[in-house]
C-alpha cells in the first residue's frame, strides 16, 4: 500500500491541467496515473484546428494544444506520471487499484481527482436494427484509425448523427479520397459546433439529411447499405418516405457518455441519466475528497473550458487536502 496525497486518473488535457494546478496551489506529492502509452488523451488523435482559441488566444490542433501542458508537466519532478496504468478498482476509502506492466498495485491518497473523459454511445443504444457485419464504427474509433494508425476503414461511407466528431471525420474521409455518401440526423438540427457543419460539411457538399433516421443496417460479410426514411416531430417513421444508401462503412455518431463506472464503485451518486456525478458544485462529488473534471464530469464542447474547470478542480483538491492537516 502507498500513500500520496493526490491522486489523479487521466493523462488528458483535464488530468493535465488539474495536476498543473494542484501542484501551484501548494500539493508535491502527486501521481498522475494514465492508461495509454502518451499524455494528451483524445486530443493526439485531433489533428485538426480548433483548439486553444479561448485559453491561449490562438488557433491550434489538438496535439499543440496538449504538447503544452505535457511540456510544462514534464518540467515539475514532483509529480510522478504513470504510464500504461490502468485502474481497475476504486473503494470507498479512495484506496485505487491499478494494473501496469510488471504488476498490480494499491496505492490510498488523501485525495482523488477523477479526469477519465468519456466514451461513445453506440449503435446499441440507439437501437438501429439490421445484420452485425464488418464495416461499422464508432466516430471517434476511425478517427484514430486514419490519424494515428494511418488506416482507411472504408470507402463509400454513412455517417449516424452530427455530432462532432462526425463531422470531423466527414471531412476527414472526403480528404483521404473517401466518398461521404450521407450525414442522418434524426433532429431537425445538428448537435455539433455550427462552425463543423460549415468547414466540414457545407464547404465539401455532403449531404446531410436533418429529421431523417437508419431502419436498417444491411449486408452480410461487410455493410452494403443502410434503409433511411424521414421521421416526423415523434420521430416515428414516414409511410412512403423510405430509401436506401449504397455504402461499405458505417460510423455512429450519436453522442458521449462521461466514464464514471470506477467512481460509482466507491459510493459516488450517479445521475443515470447522464452518467455524471450527482452535485451542486461543479467538479464535486457525493463523497468527500473525489473530485472529478472534464468530460467525466459532464460533456464540455470546448477543450478550453475544459482547462479552466479542471484548474478550478485541482485547486479545490489541494484546498481539500490542506485542510485535512
Amino acid at each position: 500500500m502507498i500513500k500520496r496525497d493526490l491522486v489523479i486518473v487521466g493523462g488528458g488535457p483535464a488530468g493535465l491541467a488539474a495536476a498543473i494546478s494542484a501542484y501551484e496551489n501548494g500539493i508535491k506529492d502527486i501521481l498522475l496515473l494514465e492508461r495509454d502509452q502518451y499524455l494528451g488523451g483524445l486530443l493526439n488523435q485531433c489533428i485538426h484546428t480548433g483548439f486553444g482559441i479561448e485559453y491561449f488566444k490562438e488557433v491550434l490542433t489538438g496535439p499543440e494544444y496538449a504538447d503544452r501542458f505535457i511540456r510544462k508537466i514534464k518540467n515539475i519532478t514532483s509529480i510522478e506520471i504513470s504510464l500504461r496504468s490502468f485502474v481497475v478498482r476504486l473503494e470507498k476509502d479512495k484506496t485505487l487499484t491499478y494494473l501496469k506492466p510488471g504488476g498490480l498495485f494499491t496505492v490510498r491518497p488523501r485525495a482523488l481527482i477523477m479526469a477519465t473523459g468519456c466514451r461513445e454511445k453506440t449503435r446499441e443504444m440507439v437501437h438501429i436494427p439490421g445484420t452485425r457485419p464488418a464495416g461499422i464504427f464508432s466516430a471517434g474509433l476511425a478517427q484514430k484509425l486514419i490519424n494515428i494508425e494511418g488506416l482507411l476503414p472504408g470507402k463509400e461511407v454513412v455517417i449516424i448523427g452530427s455530432g462532432d466528431i462526425g463531422l470531423i471525420m466527414a471531412r476527414r474521409f472526403t480528404l483521404e479520397g473517401a466518398e461521404v455518401k450521407g450525414i442522418i440526423e434524426i433532429q431537425p438540427t445538428t448537435r455539433g459546433l455550427l462552425r463543423n457543419v460549415v468547414q466540414c460539411v457545407e464547404d465539401f457538399g455532403i449531404p446531410i439529411y436533418f429529421n431523417h433516421k437508419v431502419l436498417r443496417i444491411h449486408g452480410s460479410d461487410r455493410v452494403e447499405k443502410v434503409s433511411v426514411a424521414k421521421v416526423d416531430e415523434k420521430m416515428n417513421e414516414i409511410a412512403g418516405t423510405e430509401f436506401d444508401i449504397e455504402c461499405d462503412t458505417v460510423l455512429v455518431s450519436v453522442g458521449l457518455i462521461p466514464e464514471n463506472e470506477l467512481i460509482e464503485m466507491a459510493g459516488v451518486i450517479i445521475d443515470k441519466r447522464t452518467n455524471s456525478p450527482v452535485s451542486t458544485e461543479v467538479n464535486k462529488t457525493s463523497v468527500p475528497g473525489i473530485f472529478v473534471c472534464g468530460n467525466s464530469y459532464k460533456v464540455y464542447d470546448y477543450v478550453d473550458s475544459v482547462t479552466v474547470d479542471s484548474q478550478l478542480a485541482g485547486k479545490m483538491a489541494a484546498e481539500y487536502i490542506k485542510g485535512l492537516d
